[in-house]
């Protein structure tokens, strides 16, 4: 078993009190590695740690472009640990190694994109109406930032946030969630290879009560960015609004899928299925209410559960495996329980519904893929996240019920829908409320384009050029060039 130490002002630290927490495999539900419980005083810590970097030291004396070049250099390393990283993450959170891989192939050009921004950061002179005042602005870091990820996609989550952060000048402290800390405390090492200094890049493990809530009030940190529950994240605003620090929220999603009787139905199936099934439905992009317009209800819904039931669940380590198990028994017994509630309100299950009774997946947390049809849009399996194999079908009759129904809900993080109409596409795509909205494809990022949502999903965006702004602040600066000073008691 392996056991992990925290990052902490450029010290591999066990925690203050010496305690440690078991992490578990998901597919064989063993123990496989130790991660240090930190406290209270472990946040201060880093937070101070942070702190010093930002206000003194080498780092606020870099170039931009200095700055630029170690984004660029741990965005290589990244590279070169890639299939190291993924296999850690699989063992940590359950998801399969061909997306985990895909994802740790993907992580540098974060790293790359933003570190060539780094230097393109340029404030502006501002031609004022007030004579003899050259005026002109700064776009300056913020300090010390806190990034809270989950454990769905430990590191890919957190360069959304630690890319931009670093190139706009900030400090940064990580805390990865309690259940998949590990691959980010490997993450850690790079940093320091890459030459970052010391206190500039901070990891601290543990729970939410000690750590996290630490994190988010203490006094030297300026922004929290943080991706998880929508509960979690009101919590997290609360608590930073009280000291009037910034946040981006990256919360849940209940997003809408719809299929129109013009589509290519086999496409619209492919990605149906990926939208749901693939990630083992724990991604809040899932696209977990799948809306089919009536005359092709059947014949789509047919094909969704003919093709979800050729995948293969089986070893995330598996090259060949298409599900893999849920990543925490807490996560597992919640997917069982919206599965019973929606039984309950009357929704008819098609496929799937419990765990799967084959033995070769011994003890592993697996939910077998499930649909649901029969399913109103008032119905909790259609209005709450269950984030995990689950799908809600529900029929429609128009483009207008469409619309309608895909924003009665209080998430906008997603949407996909499947046409071959080009002013639908508009239409539809303007109509929605969501952050991003897929047309004929669904489950595509970028590190170029932003991501974020509506309503109950969040705050900010985080990818992107907008993204960069969320750490940074303005600040306008205005040179008198008057002989003399006019009369004090007036306004200028």
């Amino acid at each position: 078993m392996l056991t992990y130490k925290m990052l902490i002002d450029g010290q591999w630290a066990d925690a203050a009190l010496g305690e440690t927490f078991e992490t578990r495999n998901p597919y064989t539900g063993d123990v496989w590695a130790a991660i240090p419980k930190g406290t209270k005083e472990d946040a201060e810590r880093a937070v101070e740690a942070a702190h010093k970097a930002f206000t003194s030291g080498t780092w606020p004396k870099l170039t931009a472009s200095d700055r630029g070049h170690l984004l660029r250099r741990l965005g290589d390393l990244i590279a070169e640990n890639a299939e190291r990283l993924a296999r850690i993450e699989v063992t940590d959170n359950g998801k399969l190694i061909n997306e985990m891989l895909f994802q740790l192939k993907y992580i540098p050009q974060w790293y790359h994109y933003f570190g060539g921004l780094a230097d393109k950061i340029e404030g502006a002179v501002i031609p004022i109406d007030k004579p003899e005042t050259f005026n002109y602005t700064r776009n300056e870091p913020l300090g010390v930032c806190v990034g809270i990820t989950p454990w769905n996609s430990p590191l890919l989550l957190l360069s959304y946030k630690l890319a931009p952060a670093l190139a706009a000048g900030n400090t940064f402290v990580a805390k990865p969630s309690e259940f998949t800390s590990a691959s980010t405390l490997e993450f850690a090492k790079l940093v320091e290879q890459a030459g970052f200094p010391p206190g500039v890049f901070n990891v601290v493990t543990g729970f939410g009560a000690d750590v996290g809530e630490t994190l988010t009030t203490h006094k030297h940190v300026a922004k929290i960015a943080f991706t998880g529950s929508e509960g979690t994240g009101r919590k997290i605003g609360e608590l930073a609004a009280r000291n009037f620090k910034k946040v981006t929220l990256e919360l849940g999603g209940k997003s809408p899928h719809i299929v129109f009787a013009d589509a290519e139905i086999d496409n619209a199936v492919n990605g149906v299925i990926s939208g749901i099934f693939a990630a083992t439905g724990q991604t809040c992009i899932a696209g977990s209410r799948l809306l089919v317009e009536s005359k092709i209800h059947d014949q789509v819904l047919e094909k969704v559960i003919a093709l979800a039931k050729t995948a293969r669940m089986g070893d995330p380590l598996s090259t060949s495996t298409q599900v893999g198990p849920v990543t925490t028994p807490p996560q597992l017994e919640k997917i069982l329980g919206y599965i019973d509630i929606a039984k309950g309100e009357g929704a008819e299950c098609l496929l799937g519904g419990a765990r799967p009774s084959n033995s070769e997946l011994g003890n592993g947390w697996f939910v077998e893929p499930t649909i649901f049809a029969g399913v109103r849009n008032s119905m909790r399996i259609a209005q709450e996240e269950v984030f995990g194999p689950v799908l809600a079908v529900i029929p429609f009759d128009t483009e207008e019920e469409a619309i309608h129904i895909a924003n009665d809900t209080n998430y906008g993080l997603a949407a996909g829908f499947w046409t071959q109409d080009m002013r639908r596409m508009l239409r539809v795509s303007a109509a929605i409320q969501a952050g991003t909205v897929w047309v004929n494809t669904y489950r595509t990022i970028s590190y170029m384009s932003p991501l974020g949502g509506y309503k109950h999903s969040g705050i900010g965006r985080e990818n992107g050029m907008a993204s960069i702004q969320n750490y940074l602040q303005t600040k306008s600066v205005m040179i008198s060039t008057a002989e003399s000073v006019a009369n004090p008691f007036i306004m200028r």
